[in-house]
């Protein structure tokens, strides 16, 4: 793996593997929902979607047609921190690929016909995700641990502002966040470094927009309770509690107690309540880490009827994860889990190129297999039980979608917190 920087500051992460034939492109630029305001909500998001509207030379169909004609991908995703534009094309293939995916960046025609369509669009999106609760129910979840904090944001945005956005709302967000100093672009797969950045001086040289570094507030942890009324077959709960940055040096101990606790089909959450008592279909923990901040969460859907035994078997897991911790043989087990599924990862040339961005963009370091390994295997009990504690020393968020919140309404949600009666 290479770092380098364009003439113009730009950096470029390569990471040349020769024994393939793909090549994975990727444009990076540090910009999502956390960085919108409620007046502007959704717009990273919307912006992502109008690069693939059209251009000065470029149809949306032309786009569309080029990939589809050399068999290759291009795609595109937001998320609360950054957003990527990237392609999986035969290494022959590339110089297209870059060709395309630097006419979107740069030239973008933001059509008012094609605004117009693809804010329906999105607010089809909307109505999906909306009808869907098993997905609404994080969003929620968000909403009940950060509060008004951009971190809980949706990505997708209010459907009351994409309304009012025109081309011009888009082209002053792009050129206040899409900068240099926001932008990374990874490559990785057969490429030869030289011909590559000589390409990329080409396409991207002169891209001579520049900001100042933005200071962005971390989220206090507010542990609130929400419910969302919706008619729907199940119950959906989320149970949120503070977790660890990025950059945290405890993420892996995190990431090794989310494994015991509800990460697979071995974790404690899914043999009691699925296997043992088949009360839920779905249950399961995840854990997501920002720049300055993390959330641990444990989702549940399961019928009315059988919620509150799904509640009190999930405080019982909790219960005895704070008072007893972890097994060596949960920890050892978590961790090949982990080591596996980190090196298997590294087969895909998407996966590599992934990394390297993200590393570069959000973190501005990268390890090397080696160095993840050892962080891996240097988990002890103690980090467990600190992350542990650091967890469950406030009391936790609750998010719940449903026809009635009658057995989550009285839930004590510092019930696990040390000392509390």
């Amino acid at each position: 793996m290479n770092k380098y920087v364009l003439s113009n500051g730009l950096r470029v992460m390569v990471e040349n593997i020769p024994t393939v034939r793909s090549v994975s492109f990727g444009i990076w630029v540090k910009t999502g929902s956390r960085n919108e305001t409620v007046d502007n909500s959704g717009i990273s998001h919307f912006i992502e979607h109008m690069l693939f509207k059209g251009t000065e030379k470029r149809s949306a169909k032309d786009i569309a047609d080029l990939f589809d004609g050399i068999g290759g991908n291009v795609n595109a995703f937001t998320s609360k921190e950054y957003t990527c534009y990237f392609a999986k094309v035969l290494d022959e293939h590339l110089p297209l690929a870059v060709d395309a995916l630097s006419d979107m960046f740069f030239h973008s025609q933001f059509d008012e016909g094609e605004l117009a369509k693809e804010k329906n669009v999105i607010l089809e999106e909307i109505a999906m995700y909306e009808d869907t609760p098993d997905d609404k129910v994080h969003d929620e979840a968000s909403r009940a641990a950060f509060g008004s904090h951009p971190l809980a944001y949706s990505i997708l945005g209010l459907k009351e502002r994409l309304e009012s956005m025109g081309p011009d709302t888009l082209r002053g967000y792009m050129n206040d966040r899409y900068t240099i100093e926001n932008t990374v672009i990874s490559v990785a797969g057969n490429v030869e470094d030289e011909k590559l950045l000589a390409m990329l001086e080409q396409y991207f040289g002169a891209f001579s927009r520049h900001s100042e570094p933005v200071v962005v507030t971390p989220p206090a942890f507010h542990g609130d309770y929400i419910f969302f009324k919706k008619k729907t077959e199940q119950n959906h709960l989320c149970i949120s509690f503070p977790g660890c940055s990025n950059a945290d040096p405890l993420l892996y101990s995190m990431v090794l107690l989310n494994n015991a606790l509800g990460g697979g089909m071995s974790s404690r959450l899914f043999q009691e309540i699925r296997e043992k008592r088949g009360l839920a279909y779905s249950v399961y923990s995840y854990h997501t880490g920002y720049a300055d901040s993390g959330l641990f969460t444990v989702y549940a859907g399961t019928a009315p009827k059988q919620t509150k035994d799904v509640l009190e078997l999930t405080m019982e897991q909790l219960h005895e994860l704070s008072v007893k911790g972890l097994g060596e043989d949960e920890l050892h087990r978590g961790k090949e889990q982990l080591k596996g599924s980190l090196i298997l990862s590294l087969e895909s040339t998407s996966s590599r190129m992934n990394r390297i961005g993200k590393n570069e963009l959000m973190l501005g370091r990268h390890y090397t297999l080696d160095e993840l390994l050892a962080r891996i295997d240097n988990v002890t009990m103690d980090h467990i039980r600190e992350v542990t504690k650091r967890m469950l020393a406030v009391p936790f968020a609750v998010a719940t979608v449903g026809t009635t919140d009658k057995e989550f309404a009285g839930l004590r949600r510092d019930q696990l917190v040390p000392g509390s009666v």
